[in-house]
């Protein structure tokens, strides 16, 4: 994510390296410089050009004090004056005093609405809200079908009728709402190729009718400032109160996260990134501002912790650790925690400092398959005391995982080494030694 925008900057900010002093020329040079890759980022040209003007401003007119660096200086006002074009904080839902409170979910075909729609419903559901989801893509059959399948995998409902009336079948959504005391009605509207006439003026009635207390317009990052232009148009007739920035995880180039608010007035309030329906974050305009100056995001690394580890289960596990007792087992179920956080990859670039050294790196979640595959061909003694698994074990467990006996060998030394490292943490030693990624896995 902003990938591109992130190795700009760093160049920019590079000129002020060595430096003592800011001045009005080294200052006007890297100003330049990153006026250039805000533009080729796709950040509106309005956007941009307050934006240097504000950090030049700043950074003339502040002195550079005790054992503070003038490149550390910048960095500072330039990560602050991200989070301000971003928003400052974050922008959380509004609702109703009187349920159920009603989110109008707006969009272009293909900017990932639907999803949306169905990762917001089990966000509120796991906050304990009681959701309702409402197909009104009258349009388009299979948006009412994926809004269906979203629905069942979450154990949400989904309410639609056989209507060609997208305000009557909204409408009517809202009483079921009140009479099953659903107290969030989430209503996905029709999305077209392009905005025209009639998706706007059906939209608009929908919203009439309804009175929802959020509009949110949903905007496919990876069209940059295409995406903005959009919005506008949208809330010209809409009113929105909020954006979703979709496809974060793809080859986004800033434009969206850091023109939208500037332009449209609206706050970006979720960031959605992936296909699976957890996939789904507050828009944090300071740690996003992080990120895109490389600084990583501890905060979003520990959320996503705290969602997958059990509190019971750690405790049972630092035990175990604590006896020497971690086994294969064990292994695999952490495994499979860390794979429900998402990629290895997406997971490293939230620690400050990895997503620069990780950059050549090749990681393949697909090795987490392999790895898991040879632990599954282990019987339940083997998983427990490894020191069994002989030389036809080995090659028993290969023929069963479908891989080799090299990989079997290199996954059970790594263990080891992982054992002898919890050992010597659990005795409060200093390691001089850590143990291997399964490099041999794709890692």
């Amino acid at each position: 994510m902003f990938e591109t925008l992130q190795e700009k900057l760093e160049l920019a900010l590079k000129k002020f390296r060595g430096q003592t002093v800011i001045s009005e020329e080294n200052i006007s040079e890297a100003m330049r410089e990153i006026r250039r890759a805000l533009l080729e980022a796709d950040v509106n040209l309005h956007v941009a050009k307050e934006f240097v003007d504000t950090v030049k401003e700043k950074a003339i007119g502040t002195e550079v004090k005790g054992k503070l660096m003038p490149d550390q200086l910048i960095v500072k006002i330039v990560h602050d004056e991200l989070v301000e074009t971003m928003g400052g904080k974050v922008s959380e839902l509004n609702f109703s005093p009187a349920p159920p409170t009603v989110i109008m979910v707006a969009g272009l075909q293909g900017s990932g609405k639907t999803t949306f729609c169905g990762k917001l419903a089990r966000s509120l559901r796991k906050k304990g809200r009681q959701p309702l989801l409402v197909a009104c893509d009258i349009h388009r059959p299979a948006a009412i079908l994926q809004l269906k399948q979203l629905g069942e995998q979450s154990k949400i409902p989904v309410f639609s009728e056989d209507s060609k009336d997208a305000v009557a079948i909204a409408q009517d959504a809202i009483a079921y709402a009140k009479k099953f005391a659903r107290d969030i009605v989430i209503v996905d509207t029709a999305g077209r190729l392009t905005i025209d006439e009639e998706m706007m003026q059906e939209v608009e009635n929908i919203a009439g009718a309804v009175k929802p207390t959020e509009t949110l317009f949903v905007c496919d990052a990876m069209i940059g400032q295409d995406a903005v232009t959009t919005a506008k148009a949208f809330n010209d007739r809409l009113a929105l109160t909020g954006i979703v920035l979709t496809k974060l995880d793809g080859d986004t180039r800033g434009g969206a996260a850091l023109s939208v608010l500037k332009v449209i007035g609206k706050p970006i309030k979720f960031a959605s990134m992936g296909e699976k329906l957890d996939q789904l974050e507050p828009f944090y305009p300071e740690r996003i501002a992080s990120r895109i100056l490389g600084m990583g995001d501890i905060l979003t690394l520990v959320e996503k912790a705290e969602q997958q580890f059990d509190q019971a289960q750690a405790k049972e596990l630092e035990e175990k650790i604590r006896k020497n007792q971690f086994t294969f087992d064990d292994f695999l179920a952490q495994l499979n925690t860390i794979k429900k956080m998402g990629s290895m990859r997406d997971l490293l670039g939230l620690i400050p400092g990895m997503d620069k050294a990780m950059k050549n790196v090749t990681i393949d979640d697909k090795a987490f398959g392999k790895v898991e595959a040879i632990i599954l061909s282990m019987t339940k003694a083997e998983r427990t005391t490894p020191k069994i698994i002989n030389g036809s074990r080995r090659i028993r467990i290969a023929k069963g995982s479908g891989t080799s006996v090299q990989d079997v060998n290199r996954l059970l030394k790594q263990f080891e080494e992982m054992q002898k490292l919890m050992k010597t943490i659990s005795q409060g030693k200093r390691s001089r030694f850590m143990p291997r990624l399964p490099g041999g896995f794709g890692l």
